[in-house]
């Protein structure tokens, strides 16, 4: 029986076994002297930092409650107690004050002089605006400034005496498995301190076209909203804005305005009131396996042009329907949603070079950042349905029309709006499986304009000619335009 100190050669088996675990473990990288251990506590920094941390407290005027109209009241006698008492049951007689709907979320001190930092949706419909500091002081604060689109805010309250402020930190130094901490006022219970890790960067929870959101599983609930996330330095990383819960609670899944993000808007808030951010006057979406397979890409990457307003930057500088942008200045595009934030971010009046591919072929172009207008509201046009049997050529699923007059008063299509009108679309056809719809306007297939349904046909055609899977189709539906890459394998 071998000992149970047995030679490290006999455990390991062989020369070859032995070889090939030393070169295993020469592949594994050692772990950073930071990283292998939790702090042993966070009090220190969590007693430094609870003082930066404000209560945020709002009401809004709430309106009475109405209730369904009632008959005329009967003729009572004057002086009769029926008659008031009806009255105050129709809600003739006088009615109470409306009651201030009360809210509380959380934000921290930027700056002595009284700057502070919150959501905008924590403030959005406020009529009076508090801040509680932890000493438990009440000041009546303004709104300097608000952002809907990254949902922060700033605040300013009268001070006679300089007020702790937390540091800003670089959110982008932060590394998935850190440890961050929270502080804030969930569910009113002000100065709630909790721990957690980094668990995920640049998240898009698809509440703007900026989301570039870090994830946290530090326990965050509602009223810490606003509220600051802390490094281990005590510098903060970003601005606790959201929770994934089924519940309403916390279940570790929390997202915060990265620093990074929040710090630039923060000051031009601070300064004006309002966000500045560079435009380019595109619409863009995803480009799928699809579609870069429809263009004929090498690879899935970039943002798809689907309109250039005329009257825009990139107009200007010769972009075009069809384009993929694949570069803006040093950002790759690499997904739809890198080229908006990238735009955003650009300083307005620069100039600004764009890589593009056109039909594959690359292209480099200078652009002259626009200001970012305010957003257009978008309209819904109402269509009737199309009559049965509608006249027309089948394509893929779809009976398609040249436009007429009446094509176009049926589905409210909008005047300066040319090409192939979809009438109905098969059930269970690849058409319908992509959302094309009856009313939609094809504009373009395989990237070439069409007014007749021969010209989609012809299209098609080329596509399977070329082994390709799929027509790119350019599609018009209310004013939106879009790209969808329609199946051509089996009938037309």
């Amino acid at each position: 029986m071998p000992h149970a100190s047995a030679s490290p050669s006999s455990r390991l088996g062989s020369p070859v076994r032995a070889l090939a675990l030393a070169l295993a473990l020469a592949t594994v990288p050692a772990l950073p002297a930071a990283a292998r251990g939790a702090p042993q506590s966070f009090a220190d920094m969590a007693e430094a930092r609870l003082q930066t941390v404000v209560n945020i407290s709002t009401k809004a005027r709430s309106e009475p409650r109405g209730g369904p109209a009632l008959p005329d009241a009967p003729g009572f006698p004057d002086g009769s107690p029926f008659e008031d008492f009806f009255r105050n049951f129709r809600g003739d007689g006088p009615r109470p004050e409306p009651e201030p709907a009360t809210a509380l979320g959380s934000g921290f001190i930027i700056d002595g002089s009284g700057y502070i930092v919150t959501n905008h949706h924590v403030i959005a419909e406020a009529d009076e605006v508090s801040a509680i500091l932890h000493d438990g002081r009440e000041l009546k604060a303004e709104v300097v400034g608000a952002d809907p689109a990254t949902d922060l805010a700033v605040l300013k309250v009268d001070t006679d005496a300089p007020l702790p402020a937390a540091p800003w930190g670089d959110s982008d130094a932060v590394r998935v498995g850190d440890w961050v901490v929270a502080i804030g006022n969930p569910f009113g219970l002000g100065g709630s301190v909790t721990a957690g890790i980094l668990s995920a960067r640049a998240r898009d929870i698809q509440q703007g076209p900026y989301d570039e959101y870090l994830q946290t599983d530090t326990a965050i609930n509602r009223g810490n909203s606003g509220g600051p996330l802390f490094n281990t330095d005590g510098e903060v990383v970003g601005i606790n804005t959201a929770i994934f819960s089924p519940t309403g609670g916390s279940v570790g899944i929390g997202f915060a305005v990265p620093s990074s993000v929040a710090r630039p808007i923060v000051e031009q808030l601070r300064s004006n009131g309002q966000v500045r951010r560079g435009w380019l006057g595109v619409r863009v979406q995803t480009v799928t396996p699809e579609i870069a397979e429809s263009l004929g890409l090498r690879e899935q990457r970039g943002a798809l042009v689907t309109s250039v307003d005329p009257a825009g930057p990139a107009a200007e500088a010769g972009l075009t329907q069809g384009d993929v942008v694949t570069r803006f200045g040093s950002t790759a595009v690499n997904e739809m949603r890198d080229l908006p934030r990238a735009v955003a971010k650009a300083a307005v009046g620069s100039t600004v070079e764009m890589q593009v591919l056109r039909r594959g072929e690359p292209h480099t172009l200078a652009v002259a950042i626009g200001e970012q207008p305010g957003e257009p509201m978008a309209t819904a046009g109402t269509s009737a349905p199309p009559p049965s049997a509608a006249p027309g050529t089948d394509v893929l699923g779809l009976r398609l029309a040249p436009m007429t007059p009446d094509l176009r008063n049926t589905f409210a299509i909008a005047p300066d709006v040319d090409g192939v009108v979809v009438t109905e679309v098969a059930p269970d056809s690849p058409a319908m499986e992509r959302g094309i719809e009856p009313g939609d306007v094809i504009v373009e297939a395989g990237q070439q304009p069409v007014l007749r349904p021969e010209d989609v046909e012809a299209s098609v055609d080329e596509a399977r000619a070329a082994d390709r899977g799929s027509v790119l189709m350019q599609v018009n539906r209310g004013g939106d335009l879009h790209y969808v890459p329609v199946p051509v394998d089996g009938r037309g």
